[in-house]
């Protein structure tokens, strides 16, 4: 789900809105995010995270919390 320049579209975006809240608990400059977004169907999802993060894997558990929660067995 999404091509790659549309990841990296919506991972800018995503970290300029982050960096505009000013939160006390948000570190200065890029902060590591990860977006999971829900397709239509159950197979068909996208994990977006910022760039410094792009080679990092999603961590298992969050892959199995998410799998779990929309029903889906490995």
């Amino acid at each position: 789900m999404f091509s790659s320049g549309t990841k990296q579209h919506i991972s800018v975006e995503v970290q300029k809105i982050l960096q505009k809240i000013l939160d006390s608990e948000l570190p200065q400059g890029e902060i590591n995010f990860i977006l999971h977004v829900d397709g239509e169907e159950g197979w068909s999802w996208a994990n977006i995270c910022n760039e410094t993060n792009k080679d990092k894997p999603v961590p298992d558990v969050l892959i199995q919390n998410l799998s779990t929660q929309k029903g889906i067995t490995s």
